[in-house]
């Protein structure tokens, strides 16, 4: 789909292969962490199971600032240019308006860790086109994110991101940061977070779960006590899926 400054980005979308001809199927806008990552084609358990348990289209964006596309394109997103990948997403939706399949009355957006800022950013922008939003240890403030990350990778997020010792920078910070739009966001969030996370704190997703719920978002909040970044253990997941389930089909308006 072509984004606002006529970039072409690229996006896998799976469909139900049982849908009926003339239904409207609900989306998932299931965003890749990174942000230097890459969703490439093959067998997609988690949108598989989408598909299959809510008969749900899920599109799998590769914004700008994703690998595999070249070095201008990897780049387009760094410091000061952080939203324009956001601004590809509200594209992806004028896209989803214009698919006689798809219901732009039911979108929910999806991601983790890089991908959790991405549904949290969407939130804060378009509320009133999404249905509400799924995000995974993801980054609410990107100052607190820097000064609280794991002192190894510091400088290596300050190259990507960002520097917030720098004055320039930390006012782009203040303005983009999710935590300081909470105010725009008026749909319901599912949060989840391991508390040993050494990459995105835990603290990144308490504080936007307490001001969601301050201004009386309706906020659902999984915290796992024995897991890091991302999460490994079956019965974990097993019990993310059930919640993300139970969390899209009361979006989605099929409880």
């Amino acid at each position: 789909f072509e984004s606002f400054d006529a970039l072409s980005v690229p996006a896998f979308v799976y469909r139900p292969t049982n849908a009926a001809p003339d239904a409207r199927l609900p989306v998932i806008i299931d965003i890749h962490g990174g942000p230097e990552s890459q969703t490439r084609p093959g067998w997609n358990p988690g949108a598989q199971y989408f598909v299959d348990t809510l008969n749900a289209v899920v599109i799998l964006p590769n914004v700008r600032g994703s690998d595999g596309y070249g070095t201008r394109y990897l780049n387009l997103d760094n410091a000061e240019k952080r939203e324009d990948s956001v601004k590809d997403i509200a594209a992806l939706l004028d896209w989803i308006e214009t698919q006689p399949g798809l219901d732009p009355e039911r979108v929910a957006v999806y991601g983790q860790s890089y991908g959790g800022y991405m549904s949290l950013a969407a939130m804060t922008h378009f509320s009133d086109r999404l249905v509400g939003g799924i995000e995974r240890y993801g980054i609410s403030n990107w100052i607190s994110f820097l000064q609280n990350t794991e002192a190894y990778r510091r400088d290596n997020r300050r190259a990507e991101y960002g520097d917030e010792r720098d004055p320039a920078m930390r006012a782009v910070f203040e303005r983009i940061s999710p935590l300081n739009n909470v105010s725009r966001i008026t749909r319901p969030m599912l949060v989840m977070q391991g508390a040993n996370d050494p990459r995105v704190p835990q603290s990144e997703s308490d504080q936007i779960v307490r001001e969601l719920r301050a201004k009386g978002i309706d906020t659902s909040y999984v915290l796992f006590a024995d897991e890091g970044h991302g999460f490994l253990k079956k019965a974990n997941n097993d019990l993310r899926r059930e919640v993300e389930t139970v969390f899209l089909r009361r979006l989605f308006g099929e409880e």
